[in-house]
Formats: structure tokens, sequence, C-alpha cells
């Protein structure tokens, strides 16, 4: 598996999970939705499911389910911050088109 993060990125996903010392880790995955079919979860973990694998990346424990795996491998998970807007910023090599308000993606 091949995701990487941004070091902002990592900052902020540390944040999170210590905040919840009791999470497993950190969710990122897709779910079927929005106007292109696919939407980015990134969310912490409170307990790992069967078809759960957790990858260590750069000291950052990030699960994945096994049927988004083949959908986010080789993307690279970023932090912005834009004025008073904060987001994760995915760059997708699978993406093949995204929605016209960035919120969903298409893989061909």
């Amino acid at each position: 598996m091949t995701i990487s993060i941004t070091p902002s990125a990592n900052q902020r996903m540390r944040q999170f999970l210590a905040q919840t010392p009791s999470a497993a880790g950190v969710r990122f995955g897709v779910k079927r939705t929005g106007c292109s079919g696919f939407a980015y979860v990134v969310d912490l973990a409170e307990r790992m499911s069967d078809d759960d694998q957790m990858f260590q990346i750069d000291g950052v424990p990030v699960i994945v389910d096994t049927k988004s795996m083949p959908l986010v491998e080789g993307t690279e998970i970023d932090f912005q911050r834009q004025g008073l807007n904060a987001s994760f910023v995915f760059r997708n090599p699978n993406a093949t088109g995204e929605c016209g308000c960035g919120e969903s993606f298409t893989v061909g």
C-alpha cells in the first residue's frame, strides 16, 4: 500500500489522535456518494473491522478497508488552510475526474 501524507496532514492527524487516545487510528477510504461516484472519508477509527488493514505512515496509524484500497492506492493526503477554511486535500493518481464542487471523484 502506497499512501503518503504531507507534514501538515501528519500534524493534523496527530492532533486528532491526541484528543482521542482510545482511537485505533485514522480511517482513510472512500464511500459511494456525490455526483461523480466516490467521496473520501477521513475520520478517527474507534476500532478495526475484519476487512481493515493498518499501515504506519510516518508514525501515524492509518486504517484502510479492503474495498477502498484499490481506489486510494498511491494517494497523497495533504492538509491545507485557506482563510477560515481548513481541510484535507487528496492527490489521487487513480481519479480520472472530479465533480465541479470537488467533493467527489470518479475512477476509470
